[in-house]
């Protein structure tokens, strides 16, 4: 298994809509195993498929660390087909965003349809934290990050100093 580069915003890449999975093979699951490799190494407890360079509909999540019954995830074409009426606000970072952190309202409870890494099609509720990394995972999936859930005022400062960074970063890889 290798460790994948994470793609940093802004980038275009992360804003692109996903396609599905039609064909599940070796590459698939080497890819899954891959994600998951690079989330844990990040370390985070989510990352999607366009995060790492792949316009898929894949995500990892290990929520194993932070919760009492977490779950560790690989999903193929997640698609999540109920939420709650309930909204909890979570505070939310990103892999794609390092060092920034937000309260994103989002449902509680969801059900999220989706096929793991043996090809069998799940069915899973989800709440709580699992809940909102899912959500946050699928979004990315549909080019949607969590600071677009949140004020303008808030995403414009974020998105000014993750420029500077990638700036920084590229002057620095160039030298």
């Amino acid at each position: 298994m290798s460790e994948l580069e994470i793609i940093i915003a802004p980038d275009p890449e992360l804003k692109k809509k996903c396609e599905l999975v039609l064909d599940f093979n070796i590459q698939v699951e080497e890819l899954l195993d891959n994600m998951f490799v690079t989330m844990k190494r990040a370390p985070g407890i989510g990352l999607a498929g366009p995060q790492v360079g792949f316009n898929k509909r894949m995500i990892v999540v290990d929520t194993t660390q932070s919760e009492e019954e977490g779950r560790e995830l690989k999903m193929v074409n997640p698609e999540i087909v109920w939420r709650s009426e309930e909204n909890k606000k979570h505070e939310e970072g990103c892999l794609s965003l390092p060092g920034y952190f937000e309260y994103v309202n989002r449902p509680d409870k969801i059900i999220v349809e989706y096929l793991n890494e043996s090809n069998k099609k799940i069915e899973l509720e989800a709440k709580g934290l699992l809940s909102v990394v899912i959500q946050h995972e699928v979004d990315h999936l549909d080019g949607i990050l969590f600071i677009d859930h949140i004020s303008s005022l808030k995403r414009g400062i974020i998105s000014r100093k993750l420029k500077k960074y990638k700036k920084s970063i590229n002057n620095g890889k160039n030298n």
